[in-house]
């Protein structure tokens, strides 16, 4: 198999492997919107990290790293909700 083909694919496993072990922790996160344990610095970072990774995989030359990119707009966007939904409820306690 080219070497080519073989990158590819481990980057669609990868980012298989990373919606589907992320992806549930936020849907429940979202769906119950229970955060409590939730560190609110691993998911501002884990957002972060995701956008930096949107940004290099879109600027990759000659051609964007589309697994790259969607593994983490789907992180990204799903962290800033679960951070979002912590913020609001570490203030509602606050209250």
């Amino acid at each position: 198999m080219e070497q080519s083909i073989i990158y590819t694919i481990c980057g669609y496993i990868a980012s298989l492997g990373l919606i589907l072990g992320y992806l549930p922790q936020a849907i429940e996160t979202i769906r119950t919107r229970n955060t409590d344990g939730i560190a609110m610095p691993t998911f501002l970072m884990m957002a972060v990290g995701a956008g930096a990774f949107v940004v290099q995989g879109l600027l990759h030359e000659p051609n964007i790293i589309w697994s790259m990119v969607l593994t983490n707009a789907v992180t990204c966007i799903c962290s800033v909700i679960v951070f979002a939904i912590k913020m609001h409820n570490d203030h509602s306690r606050r209250k």
